[in-house]
């Protein structure tokens, strides 16, 4: 796979290595808490890592659930295969104790040369061992942070490696935290050879997945790419999804039925999903719960309307995370199909309601590089893009420009047509500008913008208007 989109994340890992190589630090090692989904590419990121600087080396996987003797003696087996300089500490031991299995690996680790050692899905090992945290801190503080080490503690449930930094917890303090998110919109355009507006299908496709985006040949069509993936029931695109549900949310969790209404349903607010399930059998208190988990782990967000007056009320639920959008939306309801060699049937399901699915699933992506690339010296004192609605949701405003949430000041609000042709009408026009009279803080004086696949408004009565090409800028 090529190596695409990492080179930030990559550079930043250099320049901590060079921290440990030149001493810079009080401790000689460098500890960091690397977070990112699953299969977004952070074992990847650091193999290449170890790969460009060619130095002494241990990489263990822990295993979830793994029996808490084995997963030790196994720690000790990676470290007597590894290349560290005294790696032949470690064979034939039996550490009883993760502050043994620590102990052994700092007496493996060079005095006077750097190494790396990786530790892949860290909160797996830490949540079997009771008091974990606590030994890794002990013997980090004791031993590790002595030696010249960058020290890389990987994993996937975004939740539990914020805890295992959180002020409250052993290891707090001890180590630079970094997040890998997926690729963005201009990454998948760089790997995929399309222009802004079919980049941004792909992104909305592959989630941003680098395993996912790197079976979409360059130049390649939604279509094509589609067909070729329902096609095959090991294509990462179909597989990719499951994969990071059934390791957070069995299909028996409450959870996973919540998920499943929000991305799999399109429900949106709190009565909807509740209604959705099962006609209404769960308890309130369970959905509550259930969203809460759901946004704790990143999964799902809670989005209010932005305006001078909160809204905490009519706030709507959707899927954060871009890798299981479109999975939930119409890879799963297929995955019958697709073990049927029935590819055309998942395909015909997706022609359509695609177009309106995409006109929702894009704006979030839109406010997120409006706000990468505001403030500027157009709109100086918006640092904020979010969409309004009341709570019949008619009118709904796609974009609102604003200081703060709650806004302080609104400086614009605006329409998203995101179409393969044309760009907002002035038919629209004259409706958004009506409906966002609704808007509480906004008044007649209040600018108008638009935001469209390929082509700008020049519709006068427009401040501003965007287009698929200027959004994509925005990641570059």
């Amino acid at each position: 796979m090529t190596f695409v989109g990492r080179e930030r994340e990559l550079g930043e890992l250099m320049r901590l290595l060079e921290d440990v190589r030149r001493g810079r630090r009080d401790d000689r090692g460098v500890a960091v808490l690397l977070r990112g989904r699953r299969r977004v590419g952070k074992s990847r990121l650091v193999t290449e890592l170890i790969a460009r600087a060619g130095l002494p080396s241990v990489y263990f996987q822990a295993a979830r659930a793994a029996d808490q003797a084995q997963e030790l003696a196994q720690l000790a087996d990676a470290i007597a295969a590894s290349t560290l300089a005294g790696a032949a500490v470690a064979a034939g031991n039996r550490p009883t104790t993760l502050t043994a299995a620590l102990t052994l690996l700092a007496a493996a680790l060079p005095d006077d040369w750097p190494a790396i050692v990786v530790i892949d899905e860290a909160p797996w090992l830490l949540e079997g061992i009771p008091g974990g945290a606590g030994e890794l801190q002990r013997v980090w503080d004791r031993a590790l942070a002595a030696k010249p080490v960058l020290f890389l503690l990987l994993g996937s449930d975004l939740a539990m490696m914020e805890k295992l930094g959180a002020p409250d917890q052993p290891f707090h303090g001890r180590a630079t935290e970094m997040v890998l998110d997926v690729l963005t919109p201009s990454d998948v355009a760089a790997m995929t050879g399309l222009g802004a507006f079919e980049a941004f299908d792909a992104f909305l496709v592959t989630g941003g997945l680098p395993l996912v985006a790197q079976e979409w040949e360059p130049g390649m069509s939604r279509h094509d790419f589609l067909r070729e993936s329902f096609a095959r029931s090991t294509s990462a695109l179909v597989v990719s999804g499951a994969r990071v549900l059934d390791a957070e949310f069995p299909e028996s969790t409450y959870a996973r039925s919540v998920l499943t209404a929000i991305g799999g349903r399109g429900e949106r607010t709190f009565t909807g999903i509740h209604d959705s399930i099962s006609g209404g059998a769960m308890s309130n208190s369970t959905l509550t719960a259930s969203l809460r988990t759901l946004t704790t782990k990143r999964v799902v967000a809670a989005d209010e309307p932005l305006s001078t007056r909160p809204a905490v009320k009519d706030r709507r639920w959707r899927v954060a995370d871009p890798a299981l959008r479109f999975w939930l939306a119409f890879v799963e309801p297929a995955l019958g199909e697709v073990d049927r060699a029935r590819p055309d049937l998942a395909m015909a399901r997706i022609e359509r309601s695609y177009e309106s699915w995409r006109g929702r699933a894009i704006e979030p992506v839109v406010r997120a590089a409006l706000e990468r690339v505001l403030p500027d010296t157009d709109w100086p004192g918006v640092a904020r893009v979010g969409g309004w609605w009341p709570r019949t949701n008619t009118p709904e405003i796609d974009l609102v420009g604003a200081d703060r949430a709650p806004a302080g000041q609104v400086a614009f609000v605006g329409a998203i047509k995101w179409r393969e042709s044309g760009s907002v009408t002035a038919a629209e026009i004259t409706a958004l500008a009506g409906d966002a009279l609704h808007v509480p803080g906004v008044s007649l004086a209040t600018a108008l913008v638009t935001v469209s696949g390929k082509r700008r408004s020049t519709d006068r009565r427009v401040r501003h208007s965007w287009t698929a090409a200027d959004l994509l800028a925005a990641w570059r």
